[in-house]
């Protein structure tokens, strides 16, 4: 008998996969069921001593996967890049946080916004740090986004200290009433004095923070004349922090 007229049994030709099955192999699935078998250490009030001059560098798909970790981020947290690779980002995660402040990332993220949050992480040893982030996006020929990059780095005391009062009314919100009431208080805070989120982080990072040196010109380029107007606020600022977190 030939091979075309070989009959065959219907358990010979692969089963079609099952909407389940399907889920369960996609890397965000796979991700969960890591992190389902994940204890987060016991935070302890000690901040980690880390070079505080360096910048912590990670890149995620689009669900917040960690796919890359630098030296920096593996010797901050204390994990080792075997631990991170394939894990959510919020490995890391402070209890201390408000999910509310995760939930304004996502959003403005989701639509391409870029957002400046400042963070207390949560490193393996039980131990703190804080940090600022900054986002890039990246999308494919469809304008899907595939990975976002972070950067982050140390941000002053003087900074956390004003935060970390707003964050404590809103932990405590979200204890008693939820993350829509927290959302609500967060966003009556923030019409009161008149500036988006954004706005708040960047205008006490700008205040409490010194100017970073402006990139090297060559000696041949020609002087700036004194004439020369200034630049618009927005522009400082965009300025001011690509050049705090080391962007070119």
């Amino acid at each position: 008998m030939s091979s075309s007229q070989r009959e065959f049994k219907g358990d010979q030709f692969p089963k079609p996969l099952s909407t389940i099955q399907k889920l369960e192999q996609t890397p965000e699935w796979k991700a969960i069921q890591k992190f389902s078998n994940f204890t987060p250490p016991e935070p302890i009030n000690k901040e980690v001593q880390w070079d505080k001059s360096k910048i912590i560098v990670s890149k995620t798909d689009p669900y917040g996967v960690i796919e890359y970790a630098n030296d920096v981020f593996i010797a901050v947290s204390g994990y080792a890049e075997f631990e991170l690779m394939g894990m959510p980002h919020n490995i890391i995660r402070h209890p201390d946080m408000p999910k509310v402040l995760f939930k304004v990332l996502w959003d403005n993220l989701k639509q391409g916004n870029v957002v400046h949050p400042v963070v207390k992480n949560l490193a393996k040893s039980g131990r703190y740090y804080w940090v600022i982030a900054d986002f890039e996006i990246k999308k494919n020929d469809k304008g899907e986004i595939i990975n976002y990059y972070s950067r982050r780095r140390s941000v002053a005391q003087e900074v956390v200290d004003k935060v970390e009062v707003l964050y404590e009314k809103l932990l405590q919100i979200e204890h008693t009433s939820g993350v829509g009431a927290s959302e609500k208080y967060l966003m009556g805070y923030l019409e009161d004095i008149g500036k988006s989120y954004n706005q708040f982080i960047e205008d006490l990072v700008l205040q409490y923070t010194p100017e970073p040196p402006a990139p090297k010109v060559a000696t041949s380029a020609p002087k700036v004349a004194l004439s020369t107007p200034m630049q618009p606020e927005e522009d400082h600022k965009r300025g001011f922090f690509a050049r705090f977190f080391g962007k070119k």
